[in-house]
């Protein structure tokens, strides 16, 4: 049986994920295990370009980053160049795509603030502090054989080294790329980079990107061989969506969640869920995310 889009309606998603390695008991491993450490880099600046519309491309040289970054892991870049009072804090940014051989990673940021306008403003030859790979990213089950990537805007940038990790594989990548019109829509370049076939560009100005009408497409779509693991970033409507699809289809639903950072490394504890309460402190963005579990196969049953 379906279930209704709105079943847990006015509930934030974030409010509604568990850590990827915590067991139903709440038992789980500790944030940071098995993930690579991070490093700091004063990142040569490669490529400064306008991307689309609202976006900025950066092209970074970032050896060790590129070369054990998982996907969905992010980086903190500092938008003050030395000597400047500010912008203090650095920005949480997903790593959009990287090329371990090249020593390069690619980060697409949208251009909102002073302290984004101000990373945007980096030219080539420039040096930016970047720290890095950071956080729990994506977690692909051994059993996988196909995978759902929904993403909307920029939260896009938070899947497509998914799609990266998995060219070349037995892994095939179904995608959507949703965003407000055709220069908003992100990711579309990288997944077809990645040998992605079946690839959705959905916009809000054709109404494709209704959530009705996208439920349709994939049930369509995916029904007769649906996927063994969705992943989703960027849109609480397409979380949702995402849960009920994931029941629909007994499969497993990740999500990674965007938030305000202060460090990117657990110390502000400045970053927390807000699902639990009480003494224990909530599961932190940061470091026990991004990417939290959203619905797992046997949920409901």
């Amino acid at each position: 049986m379906n279930t209704p889009l709105d079943t847990q309606a006015g509930i934030p998603v974030r409010d509604s994920v568990t850590p990827l390695g915590e067991t139903a008991d709440g038992a789980g491993t500790r944030a940071g295990a098995g993930l690579p450490a991070p490093t700091w880099h004063r990142a040569r600046v490669l490529v400064s370009t306008p991307y689309g519309r609202g976006y900025h491309f950066l092209r970074l040289e970032a050896p060790s980053i590129a070369r054990t970054c998982q996907a969905g892991q992010f980086v903190m870049l500092t938008a003050a160049r030395g000597g400047d009072d500010g912008p203090v804090l650095p920005r949480p940014m997903a790593v959009y795509g990287r090329d371990p051989r090249a020593g390069t990673i690619d980060i697409l940021l949208g251009v909102v603030g002073d302290g984004t306008r101000r990373l945007a403003s980096f030219r080539p030859g420039e040096r930016m502090l970047v720290v890095g790979p950071l956080g729990q990213g994506f977690r692909l089950a051994p059993r996988t054989r196909r995978v759902l990537l929904l993403g909307r805007g920029i939260g896009t940038c938070s899947l497509t080294t998914v799609a990266q990790e998995c060219a070349g594989t037995d892994v095939e990548i179904v995608a959507v790329a949703s965003g407000r019109s055709a220069d908003r829509v992100v990711g579309a370049d990288v997944y077809r980079a990645a040998g992605v076939t079946r690839l959705h560009e959905v916009t809000d100005d054709t109404g494709a990107s209704d959530v009705t009408r996208l439920r349709d497409l994939l049930k369509a779509d995916l029904d007769q061989a649906p996927p063994q693991q969705i992943m989703t970033c960027g849109s609480e409507r397409l979380a949702r969506l995402c849960e009920e699809l994931g029941r629909r289809w007994a499969a497993d639903v990740q999500v990674s969640l965007e938030a305000h950072m202060a460090c990117g490394l657990g110390y502000c504890h400045g970053c927390a869920t807000g699902t639990r309460s009480g003494p224990e402190e909530s599961p932190l963005i940061c470091a026990d995310g991004p990417v939290f579990r959203l619905s797992r196969p046997d949920a409901d049953r």
